[in-house]
């Protein structure tokens, strides 16, 4: 079979989990990096350019970015700093296929400006959809760019559809590891510390995913990706706690047929794919062994334990900014659990108070979600934050 000509890729967030791993993917393949961006870390960000020689590279934190440009300043790369040179570098000109990889809602500007200069856009920040997903999809529309799912399970979806031939979906089914608490009642994880909540089973992942996760708050956030991505009802996203991490998400047709995608877990097969598609190459994950596995197992969400999770699928139907509201509890919430200033329980419950107090408005703007984000958050800070 002839191999496909080599895409560009610029990775922005590429020195969180899944930026590195994509960076991993393009020297795995020979593909070219065009640009790179990232936060603050300006001695990883130092190794990247060094290893890949991007033309152009930012970082949001503009003290760290004049660090860096000291650092590369023998490289010949290109170097941006603030919100405006991350997106500066997601709209780069040659890139074939921009990796949006940054972590919360700050993602939607690189998002919105990589669609704006017309790329494919491999998404693997969930804020994007989850705040923006009207404004961020009618985009995409607009200017006809494809938006690929770099999330295992949007992948997963993604994959299953292909072939379907035009056939109508009549679930998608949306499958969760459960975290490192499935099966412990509200009660049992009152005493829950951060240390213990970013131990995941399976996954390798960055802290607030990792915390999303096991307050299965990452589940509703792709609930509502979901709902974005494939242009069906809320009514239509199932949820399952599949404990092995085996098969990875699947859409049932009006037929009654099921078909999923299966793999081990590994962030790189679904980022390789968001890559090299609709062609598939030869990858370095490891392969899946059934027999080794043994058997795979599927149970119900618990929504009486895992409060967060029901909120976020309820504040699609709702609609507006309440997604967005309750992305912000959420990110500010997980930052105070983090510092040790809340307990786990009170991540659940910020998100539910949340839920019942915001009035959602018209989502007709970036501005309107970031004004909407900061209001919240300021509000939860304020009222929560306090040293336990």
């Amino acid at each position: 079979m002839e191999r496909p000509e080599k895409k560009r890729i610029s990775v922005i967030g590429s020195t969180g989990s899944i930026g590195r791993q994509s960076l991993d993917v393009a020297a795995h393949l020979g593909y070219e990096v065009t640009s790179l961006a990232a936060g603050r870390n300006a001695a990883l960000l130092e190794e990247q350019i060094r290893a890949f020689r991007p033309k152009v590279a930012a970082l949001y934190d503009k003290e760290a970015a004049r660090d860096l440009k000291i650092r590369v300043a023998d490289t010949g790369t290109k170097i941006l700093s603030g919100m405006e040179g991350v997106r500066a570098a997601a709209a780069e000109g040659d890139a074939d296929l921009v990796i949006v990889a940054v972590v919360g809602m700050i993602g939607i500007e690189p998002t919105v400006a990589a669609i704006n200069a017309g790329k494919t856009v491999g998404l693997a920040n969930k804020e994007s959809l989850v705040c923006g997903g009207e404004l961020v999809t009618g985009l995409a529309k607009e200017k006809n760019v494809k938006i690929i799912p770099i999330d295992s399970e949007h992948s997963a979806v993604f994959q299953s559809l292909q072939g379907a031939g035009g056939n109508k979906i009549n679930k998608i089914i949306l499958t969760a590891s459960g975290g490192p608490f499935f099966g412990k009642t509200r009660d049992e994880l009152k005493d829950v510390t951060p240390e213990k909540a970013l131990k995941h089973p399976n996954w390798s992942m960055g802290a607030k995913i990792t915390i999303d996760s096991s307050t299965l708050v990452n589940k509703g956030l792709e609930f509502i990706e979901a709902y974005w991505l494939f242009g069906v009802k809320p009514s239509q996203i199932e949820i399952v706690i599949h404990r092995e991490s085996i098969l990875h998400s699947a859409v049932e047709f009006e037929d009654g047929s099921v078909i999923a995608q299966m793999g081990v877990p590994d962030m790189r097969v679904p980022i390789q794919y968001a890559v090299t598609y609709p062609r598939r190459l030869p990858s370095p994950a490891a392969r899946l062994s059934l027999t080794d596995v043994g058997r795979l197992t599927f149970y119900k969400p618990d929504f009486e334990t895992f409060k967060g999770l029901k909120a976020f699928m309820s504040s699609i139907e709702t609609g507006g900014t309440m997604p967005a509201a309750l992305n912000a509890a959420n990110e500010e919430a997980v930052s105070l659990f983090l510092e040790g200033k809340i307990g786990y329980n009170d991540i659940s419950d910020i998100i539910c108070d949340t839920l019942a107090s915001h009035r959602a408005e018209s989502c007709d703007s970036v501005e309107k979600i970031f004004a909407v984000t900061d209001e919240v958050k300021s509000r939860v800070r304020r009222e929560r934050g306090a040293a336990r």
